[in-house]
């Protein structure tokens, strides 16, 4: 019985690093299997679990594994007709894999605590060393390497700041949610488009383009620990232009006496088109969000060092006339008084 089918021509995948076992002695303990493939392959460690399986033979391949780099990215496509366990070896690989199981079942870790993986369901893990990914018989898999580096270095600059936490992926992948169906369709693309000649792969331009892409879904659409902090991010910079104006008149002129007037003016649009976007998108009206604009202007002048006469005289300057009023405003938003945030600054 041969390996499940690949969803390629396995003629077609030869031109690939291409490795086709018919002995099951290859995948002993020793995995003479590694040994078959260039660069980082050689840290996997392919093994049969039914070790009875090793006195006998096979006319036909018993395991089928196609792979090829694409830059910081690797596309595998794996069949086993017996169920495999696969060990990463040595110091691991500094890469991240989403796994999309054609057909069988796999389990990751060796735990059987772990979800199983099949049908749309997908896999994320990292290739620290001692990981395991257990497949039963008759399986068979399409898998996406990606430099943990590539992805690091993508997310600071999604997120204009540097990592404080390495990179860290939930386990578990819902292939038909969100990004996540796209990321899976351009997989898809790849694994089929890595055999052709003169095709993305064979083009440098196209390449960079395509990893800019799939690096983007990959952050999008798989569950990690930076992603809350990247979806906030992807909304503050989908605020209209008639919000960002208007903060940027408020910001500009917050000492002055503005009207609301004034400000739908600075931004291009009504006073009513102005009150419903900063509903929508700010939570909060226009003119609350000028009175929170100008207490951060007072506290900066009393950080700063640079205020002239009392906290009192200084919240003057930025409309606020009434002592209570603007003390319980400022204690609100800040957690102290002005008093308080003064001494701060002299201590």
């Amino acid at each position: 019985m041969p390996p499940p089918p690949l969803p390629i021509d396995v003629t077609a995948l030869r031109a690939l690093d291409f490795v086709e076992v018919h002995d099951p002695k290859e995948m002993d303990t020793t995995s003479r299997v590694s040994g078959r493939f260039r660069g980082d392959s050689a840290l996997f460690s392919y093994r049969l679990q039914d070790r009875g399986l090793l006195l006998a033979s096979f006319d036909e391949p018993i395991t089928i594994i196609a792979e090829r780099r694409l830059g910081s990215m690797l596309i595998a496509l794996c069949s086993n007709q017996f169920a495999t366990q696969i060990d990463i070896q040595g110091e691991g690989i500094n890469c991240f894999c989403f796994l999309t199981i054609l057909q069988g079942t796999a389990r990751l870790g060796g735990n059987k605590s772990e979800n199983v993986i099949a049908g749309t369901s997908g896999g994320v893990f990292d290739g620290s060393p001692g990981m395991k990914l257990l497949t039963s018989d008759g399986s068979a898999r399409q898998s996406l390497w990606v430099e943990a580096a590539a992805l690091e270095q993508t997310l600071e600059g999604m997120l204009d700041e540097g990592l404080r936490k390495p990179l860290e992926f939930v386990s578990d992948l819902d292939w038909n949610s969100g990004l996540a169906a796209s990321l899976r369709s351009q997989i898809d693309f790849l694994a089929h488009d890595m055999i052709r000649p003169n095709g993305v792969a064979d083009n440098p331009v196209a390449l960079a383009c395509m990893t800019d892409l799939m690096l983007s879904l990959v952050l999008r659409g798989a569950r990690h620990n930076y992603l809350s902090r990247l979806e906030n991010r992807v909304q503050r910079s989908a605020v209209p232009a008639y919000v960002r104006r208007a903060e940027d008149f408020m910001h500009a002129n917050a000492a002055m006496p503005i009207r609301m007037e004034h400000v739908a003016n600075a931004a291009g649009c009504s006073v009513r088109t102005l009150g419903a976007v900063f509903r929508r998108f700010r939570d909060t009206t226009p003119v609350a969000a000028l009175r929170i604009i100008r207490l951060d202007e007072v506290q900066a002048e009393l950080i700063r060092a640079a205020a002239s006469g009392s906290a009192m005289e200084v919240a003057r300057r930025y409309g606020f006339t009434n002592p209570a009023r603007f003390a319980a405003a400022y204690r609100r938003r800040f957690g102290e008084t002005p008093a308080e945030t003064a001494q701060r600054r002299s201590r």
